[in-house]
């Protein structure tokens, strides 16, 4: 049981890392991090193997994972981020890793306003819009009903699309195309 549990989170790791790579990156914003909650999630499906029910598929009880070890860490580091930004208030104005990436055809600035805008919106845009999750999927990933997420997408997209006019990425006349 155990060499067919490796063979089988080896082939989820072949398939989805990637994918869980930039979604985990668009959250944290720092790729050394992210690297290590993308292996943190995979040693967690690992030890937690038998509790996958395939009530969902793979990838969607993966993202599950990558999204609630994001959230811990992120809800750990608070503290110390505030304190480094109240107290040095420096902004390293270099590109981030997650801004060079690009994710299916999309372009740097969209992902540019993406990171801008508020965590459940990213979240939802990024599984929905990005990933393709379903919105049944979406839910399950972010322990969210399914209004939620439908609400939730419905005002994250015109504050997106505000952010990219915001930037100057995006024009009025554009907007309206879409």
């Amino acid at each position: 049981m155990s060499e067919y549990r490796k063979e089988e989170i080896a082939d989820w790791y072949d398939q989805h890392s990637k994918s869980i790579l930039t979604f985990i990156l668009l959250m944290v914003k720092d790729y050394q991090q992210a690297e290590d909650l993308t292996h943190d999630t995979f040693v967690k499906a690992y030890l937690y193997y038998d509790s996958f029910k395939n009530h969902s598929s793979e990838k969607t009880w993966l993202f599950s994972i990558a999204h609630n070890l994001t959230v811990d860490f992120l809800r750990k580091r608070k503290p110390s981020i505030f304190f480094k930004e109240f107290f040095l208030s420096q902004k390293d104005n270099n590109l981030l890793p997650e801004e060079i990436i690009k994710i299916k055809e999309n372009s740097f600035e969209f992902y540019k306003a993406l990171g801008e805008i508020k965590d459940t919106y990213r979240k939802v845009i990024v599984l929905r819009k990005i990933k393709g999750f379903s919105i049944e999927d979406t839910a399950k990933i972010l322990s969210w009903s399914e209004s939620k997420v439908k609400s939730t997408l419905f005002r994250a997209i015109p504050v997106l699309k505000k952010q990219l006019i915001k930037e100057g990425f995006l024009n009025e006349e554009a907007i309206r195309r879409y």
